[in-house]
């Protein structure tokens, strides 16, 4: 099976400075992956390039089957249907209710009535687990929680094929960062979409990414799922993974999950 999206010897310049130098992933169908680096790796403009925010000096990105080197006006626009992202803030327009801002790709890409927009704002505010009075709402009187369940919903207004997540549980304290985590399992199970986020949080890493890659150096210095990961001798992988209270958390991780299983 194809990969969802590939990246293949990505070269990135901004200036006489190299972000990436052929840097190359992939990710399937169905996974959640994240991608994790050093500060200054690229993460968020790889990401970027992956929605057609930017474009790489070199390499080839494909995505859903589309290359995006020498894309055409209008398969960018259907391609960009069939993803949501949610960025690191929200970025939610503030002068507008939750239920505009998830309303506005639907007018914008559909020509569906103003009672069924009404209805699939409903449901999406519903599926990230807010209460349907959020919608009457400016994102100024909401909470931190809140305001990335609302940004999610408006992600997946399209019904996406593709979430992209920009650290999705930054600013979230413990307990919410795990509630959050669990709600991105239980929308890829239900709606069976492929996730691709980058993310610092080793909690996140630990319980729901499938499979992850690392930059550094310029490049991916390792991928894979956590087992294959945490054999690299980089430097990097070694300082953010191989210290002992790390290694014990998933001693005690693996040793739950086999618990469980039997």
């Amino acid at each position: 099976m194809s990969p969802v999206i590939e990246a293949k010897g990505i070269v990135t310049r901004f200036g006489e400075r190299t972000i990436h130098d052929n840097l190359s992933l992939h990710i399937d169908k169905n996974e959640i992956y994240g991608v994790l680096g050093e500060s200054g790796s690229g993460k968020s403009v790889l990401m970027k390039e992956m929605i057609m925010l930017l474009k790489p000096n070199a390499g080839e990105i494909t995505v859903l089957g589309h290359k995006l080197n020498n894309i055409g006006y209008q398969e960018a626009q259907a391609l960009r249907r069939e993803w949501g992202v949610l960025f690191q803030f929200g970025a939610l327009y503030s002068s507008m209710t939750i239920a505009e801002n998830i309303e506005v790709q639907l007018k914008e890409y559909t020509d569906i009535s103003p009672k069924m927009r009404h209805k699939l704002v409903q449901s999406k505010i519903s599926l990230v687990g807010l209460g349907s009075y959020v919608g009457a709402l400016y994102p100024s009187e909401l909470s931190g929680g809140m305001i990335k369940r609302a940004a999610l919903a408006r992600a997946l207004a399209m019904e996406p094929k593709l979430l992209f997540l920009d650290e999705p549980t930054s600013g979230l304290d413990p307990v919410g960062a795990r509630n959050f985590d669990n709600l991105i399992v239980e929308l890829r199970d239900r709606l069976g979409i492929t996730v691709m986020m980058i993310t610092h949080d080793l909690d996140s890493i630990f319980g729901i990414v499938d499979r992850m890659a690392v930059l550094a150096d310029k490049h991916v210095v390792a991928e894979g799922t956590l087992e294959n990961v945490l054999q690299s001798q980089h430097p990097f992988v070694e300082e953010f993974f191989k210290n002992e209270y790390t290694k014990q958390k998933y001693v005690d991780k693996i040793g739950i999950n086999k618990v469980e299983h039997v």
